[in-house]
């Protein structure tokens, strides 16, 4: 018995010795060694809004929150859409004061579009000042000529709130946050 182990050592040995692709364990040598290949400096470099917007959807808030502050700092802290991204991401992380304040100076940017207005006034909603998200979903909805569903939805979600304080329920309390492009966001109440 203690031959034929001895025996298998030896093959094994021998078989370990005889790697056809070197002493690399298997894995093909590049011209530079073992080594990770280098960055494609040529490569097409991926818009970190999309990439942040792609995982706001897939609901990864936080890794979002990173794209987008590294969109930041390509394209400059006051652009509008960086603004609103990072607002929506502090929504979805439940950070209503900071998203407050994103979007507020998103707003304030020269340009600023309709879905920019809508999140802020689904922010105040949810921080219950909903006479002022009232006005800001008018005019949001204005701004788009009654052209988004989104913000028309929010709007009446906003007056019935208005109209009927205390009495709206939390089914009822759904609201859109929406994005320059072709995605919504869904924003559930937890009232």
């Amino acid at each position: 018995m203690p031959y034929k182990i001895g025996a298998i050592l030896a093959a094994i040995c021998l078989l370990a010795a005889c790697d056809p692709l070197g002493s690399t364990g298997g894995f093909p040598v590049s011209q530079r060694g073992p080594f990770a290949p280098d960055i494609d400096r040529k490569g097409q470099e991926v818009d970190q809004l999309l990439v942040g917007h792609r995982l706001l959807a897939a609901g990864e808030a936080e890794l979002a929150m990173d794209a987008f502050l590294r969109a930041a700092a390509d394209r400059g802290i006051n652009d509008p859409e960086v603004l609103s991204s990072l607002g929506s991401a502090n929504l979805a992380l439940g950070r209503l004061n900071q998203a407050e304040i994103l979007l507020r100076r998103a707003v304030k940017q020269e340009g600023a579009w309709p879905e920019i207005w809508n999140n802020l006034g689904v922010v105040l909603m949810e921080r219950g000042e909903t006479s002022e998200a009232v006005q800001i979903l008018r005019r949001a909805y204005a701004q788009s000529n009654g052209q988004n569903d989104s913000i028309r939805d929010n709007l009446r979600l906003a007056l019935a709130k208005l109209d009927n304080v205390g009495y709206v329920s939390a089914t009822e309390q759904d609201y859109k946050l929406v994005r320059r492009g072709t995605s919504d966001f869904l924003i559930r109440s937890a009232i």
